[in-house]
């Protein structure tokens, strides 16, 4: 027998019969032998049995951490990937803020100056029109002035001419009424 097909059990001990021969071995020494045999054989299996169940937990407790292990490589995998889609898509979002930023403060300041233009032409066209009316008002002041001159020498000379007439008239009392006669 090889040691690969040769299965003993207990039992196979215990039950193992030897012939007796003369001068054989002491039938008790022998039955001892065979009843410890068989207790450390059955010791010997119990404990391959526990062995056994040992290392087939131990297997699935391997087989459940190299899952887990897989499983934490994938996440650390999927989040150092999704970190550099996050890091890209934060970038290409700025980039994007930062770019629209620009063209609106270009944007803006392009109207700003529009409208500073604007304001300047408008300011332009009401210093014109401003001179143009304070022109128009000294205009109108002179001829205003001219007139009032003239209406001023117009009635010095009735009033000379009413002074002379007084004149030539006789002086009358002082409570007479004074009557001044227009001449036509």
């Amino acid at each position: 027998m090889t040691d690969d097909t040769f299965h003993l059990t207990p039992h196979d001990v215990r039950q193992q019969e030897f012939q007796r021969v003369l001068r054989g071995f002491d039938p008790v020494q022998v039955e001892d032998f065979k009843q410890r045999m068989a207790e450390e054989v059955d010791r010997l299996l119990r404990e391959r049995s526990a062995l056994n169940e040992r290392l087939a937990n131990m297997v699935e407790q391997l087989r459940v951490f190299r899952d887990r292990e897989r499983a934490m490589n994938d996440a650390l995998v999927a989040a150092q990937q999704l970190r550099v889609d996050s890091q890209t898509a934060s970038q290409r979002e700025a980039d994007m803020v930062s770019r629209e930023a620009q063209a609106e403060g270009l944007k803006t300041r392009e109207d700003a100056h529009r409208e500073a233009q604007r304001i300047v032409e408008q300011a332009a066209r009401d210093e014109q029109l401003i001179r143009h009316r304070n022109d128009a008002a000294r205009r109108q002041y002179t001829a205003f002035l001219t007139s009032f001159r003239a209406l001023l020498d117009r009635q010095m000379a009735e009033l000379a001419g009413l002074e002379m007439h007084a004149e030539v008239t006789q002086v009358r009392p002082a409570d007479a009424p004074i009557i001044v006669e227009r001449s036509a």
